[in-house]
C-alpha cells in the first residue's frame, strides 16, 4: 500500500510540473539552446567519470 501512495505522489508531482511548465514556461531562444548544447555533453562526461570513480572507491 505504501508503494501505491508513493507512486501516486510522484505521478501527481510530475503532472503538476508539466502543467505549470506549459502554462508559465518561456520557450528557449536559439542562443540559449546553443549554450546548453555546448555545456551538457561536458557535464554528462563529468558525471559519468565521477560515478565510475565513486564505484571504484
Amino acid at each position: 500500500m505504501t508503494l501505491i501512495i508513493i507512486l501516486a505522489c510522484v505521478f501527481f508531482a510530475v503532472f503538476l510540473m508539466v502543467t505549470l511548465g506549459e502554462k508559465f514556461g518561456k520557450p528557449m531562444t536559439e542562443e540559449q539552446q546553443g549554450k546548453y548544447s555546448k555545456v551538457i555533453p561536458i557535464l554528462v562526461f563529468v558525471l559519468i567519470v565521477s560515478a565510475i570513480i565513486k564505484m571504484i572507491l
